[in-house]
């Protein structure tokens, strides 16, 4: 039987300059989402990358001294590292340099351009040079950009034009009939209310003032401005051509499931894209989800403020599982998260070396303790252990609830659940009580087997979220057993194999002695 499919990507990441960690969680988030996908067994395809043109990139390359290809090289490889740093399953990264992207994109825009919702004329307007875009005089926020806060200048130059306005209607009705198109629902009526209930104004789609873009193969004074080119890669990658012959894998995987993106490029997704898809006649993504930021503390991250943190620096220091359960876990559904080196290591200490940790290595211990780590068939249940069972069975369709809602911290939420429940069967059945009275051995060895049955459930579920230490606790465990099916069961254990030697997953942190190491690091 063929598999389903799930097309995931995240927003292209620009190439100014190196991730900070709000950048690194989209992908962080993507990728287990893409993993819970593949382990209940969808056929998926997750597309990352790069946005590598515009006018800002090419004036940081020539403050580098460097031509912009260069510069933007570099860029996509530090971008790279830190997802793969991040142990990130994507199957594609994409940039937007690549010659069959740019040729495409020269296509899309010459079709539109033949089909008239493309026209030429004189842009006048106040542009932000960081974000590349244009604004209107109502659509500042105290006289500055609305997005990135910075100056705006007036700019004045020949350009082409995307009909925007002509397809306004057709996107609130197709907004307004289709209620998960884009998510959280606050991210949605902030885009209806906003920008498309005052009406839409025709779009900005070409630049005469850099050189640094795609070029407008008709007119060689003109490049094709970011959007087009950018949110383009969402396709192009997977081998649509304009002309009809598009590729086996944009037949079999568009369109997207999840557009998963930040919510400050929101606008771009919900009106630019859906309108530049409905135009060429293709379907729509299925939806466009606008997760929250990450602020250090209480504010924005920002290098004027000295306050961004980098993924790979805080990996050296926790590990990449730690990070990840807190990117994943600590940052809420709809609204902006935040992050310190003290809730960092908080969350490590309470969660993954108290709730996991203390749990796997206690379980294990004691199976070696009292029976040299063999697994015993569980002959003596009592009536108390059937809502244990209960509670460990369910947890696979609680979680499933939540992931499809893409409530990823819910979710672990209802996984870590196992895990507390299973300490409480600890205090519950005191194994080293029942040790004490050789009568009551069967009774000890199906205690132990419930414990170490109860960690593979959660562990199995484990792995779209912690893959490396799922790998340890299932080496620990002795067992190959880690498939979505053997949920069903309570049996997925072999009697009569051995455990292998328990080793800590995560060691409690001196949170006093590692803050004064990290302030002396940033010295």
């Amino acid at each position: 039987m063929e598999k389903e499919k799930f097309y995931i990507s995240t927003a292209i990441t620009y190439t100014s300059g190196k991730p900070h960690i709000g950048n690194t969680y989209e992908i962080v988030l993507a990728d287990a989402i893409a993993r819970y996908k593949r382990l209940t067994g969808y056929d998926v395809y997750f597309q990352t990358g790069t946005d590598e043109h515009g006018q800002k990139i090419e004036e940081k390359a020539s403050t580098a001294g460097q031509k912009p290809q260069e510069f933007v090289d570099n860029v996509a490889l530090e971008v790279r590292r830190i997802w793969d740093t991040m142990n990130t399953s994507y199957d594609r990264f994409v940039r937007t340099t690549n010659p069959s992207h740019k040729e495409m994109v020269s296509k899309i825009f010459k079709k539109l351009y033949d089909q008239g919702d493309i026209y030429k004329g004189q842009y006048e307007g106040l542009y932000c040079t960081p974000c590349e875009s244009f604004f209107t005089e109502n659509q500042l926020v105290d006289g500055k950009c609305p997005d990135c806060g910075r100056e705006v200048h007036k700019e004045s130059e020949e350009a082409y034009f995307f009909k925007l306005g002509k397809y306004s209607a057709w996107l609130e009705e197709y907004i307004e009939t289709h209620p998960h198109f884009i998510e959280p629902e606050s991210r949605k009526n902030e885009i209806m209310n906003n920008f498309i209930k005052p009406g839409l104004q025709d779009l900005c789609v070409s630049r005469t003032s850099f050189k640094w873009g795609v070029p407008v193969t008709f007119d060689e004074n003109h490049v094709i401005y970011v959007w087009i080119d950018a949110l383009s890669n969402y396709i192009t990658f997977l081998g649509y051509d304009v002309d009809g012959n598009s590729s086996e894998d944009f037949h079999k995987y568009w369109p997207a499931d999840v557009h998963l993106i930040g919510k400050d490029i929101l606008r771009f997704h919900t009106i630019y894209w859906p309108i530049m898809l409905h135009a060429l006649g293709l379907e729509m993504p299925h939806k466009i989800f606008g997760h929250p930021w990450i602020l250090y503390g209480n504010d924005k991250m920002s290098k004027s403020k000295g306050n961004i943190m980098y993924a790979d620096d805080l990996v050296s220091l926790f590990g990449v599982d730690a990070i990840r359960y807190y990117l994943l876990h600590e940052i809420p559904f709809s609204s902006d998260g935040t992050i310190t080196y003290e809730l960092i290591i908080e969350r490590i200490n309470s969660d993954l070396a108290n709730v996991l940790g203390n749990l796997v290595n206690r379980t294990i211990s004691m199976s070696k303790k009292y029976f040299d780590g063999e697994i015993l068939e569980p002959s003596a249940k009592e009536e108390m252990d059937q809502e244990f069972i209960t509670t460990i069975l369910s947890a696979k369709d609680k979680v499933e609830r939540e992931m499809n809602e893409l409530r990823i911290s819910s979710a672990l939420d209802e996984l870590f659940e196992i895990f507390r429940r299973s300490n409480k069967y600890i205090d519950e059945t005191m194994p080293w009580v029942l040790a004490k009275d050789p009568e009551k051995k069967d009774r000890l060895a199906t205690v132990l087997y419930h414990l170490l049955e109860a960690i593979r459930h959660g562990t199995v579920l484990l792995q779209a979220f912690l893959p490396d230490t799922a790998n340890e606790i299932f080496h620990q465990l002795n067992t190959e057993n880690r498939y979505m099916d053997s949920l069903d069961d309570f049996n997925g254990l072999d009697v009569g194999s051995h455990l292998n030697d328990p080793h800590p997953l995560f060691e409690r942190i001196d949170k006093e002695k590692k803050l004064v190491e990290i302030e002396e690091m940033e010295k």
